[in-house]
């Protein structure tokens, strides 16, 4: 799946306020916009996207990002074990 797709759409990238708290707890962030957070880590030039079944999947700095490919939703993040 072309990964242009959802780089064109990541005005519509978004999450719920439970997945706010979900991916600030499982990444430790102190930001106030986990969003807008998500958005760089996804746009960044170096960032692995991917597709499988529903999801986009996006991989940089032992993070890995788990977006709906329909709702364009934050489902999750988190860190990558080495």
């Amino acid at each position: 799946m072309n990964k242009e797709i959802l780089l064109s759409d990541i005005d519509k990238v978004h999450t719920t306020e439970m997945g706010i708290d979900r991916i600030k707890k499982n990444l430790r962030l102190d930001t106030d916009d986990v969003v807008e957070w998500c958005k760089k880590k996804v746009l960044d030039k170096r960032c692995d996207i991917y597709k499988r079944g529903k999801n986009w999947y996006c991989e940089i700095d032992d993070i890995k990002i788990t977006i709906n490919s329909y709702s364009y939703t934050i489902i999750t993040a988190h860190m990558i074990k080495a």
